[in-house]
């Protein structure tokens, strides 16, 4: 099924335990891994391209899945860690400690939750299941471009 593919990621979202670290790791691999065969000017555009496809195809798969499982938000659904994860890191540098920085930003506030975050989740179906990671993307691409511009991750 088409769904179950795309919601756990390819099934990283069946590794345990923790398989929204697990999708947000598999997201950063496999970023760094297409980044690095895209010319300076492709890597922008192509990271907001995969961020809004992991959305768009992300909310039915998520529905979907969340209905046939019963579950309101299933743990193995992590294609919602890797549109978060994936704009956390856009315009980030491709080099190990922006993605490294972005894995734990986007982690700690996919967990944490932060206003609005938590409110997000209770959004019906695979729009609640995605929408709060993106929210929490967000917070995660502000820190992350706040410590670039001030320097604060070195060279």
């Amino acid at each position: 099924m088409w769904a179950t593919l795309v919601a756990t990621f390819f099934g990283a979202g069946r590794l345990k335990p923790g398989p929204g670290t697990w999708g947000s790791l598999a997201t950063v691999v496999v970023w760094a891994a297409v980044s690095h065969f895209l010319p300076n000017s492709w890597v922008v555009p192509t990271n907001v391209a995969l961020a809004l496809v992991a959305v768009a195809v992300g909310i039915p798969a998520a529905t979907r899945v969340a209905r046939a499982s019963g579950r309101k938000d299933p743990q193995f659904v992590v294609i919602d860690e890797t549109a978060g994860q994936l704009i956390t890191l856009i315009g980030a540098p491709l080099a190990w400690k922006s993605f490294l920085a972005g894995f734990i930003l986007f982690r700690a506030f996919d967990i944490v939750k932060p206003p609005p975050v938590r409110q997000l989740e209770r959004l019906p179906e695979g729009v609640g299941i995605v929408v709060d990671d993106v929210a929490a993307g967000l917070y995660g691409l502000a820190v992350l471009q706040l410590l670039l511009h001030f320097g604060l991750l070195g060279r």
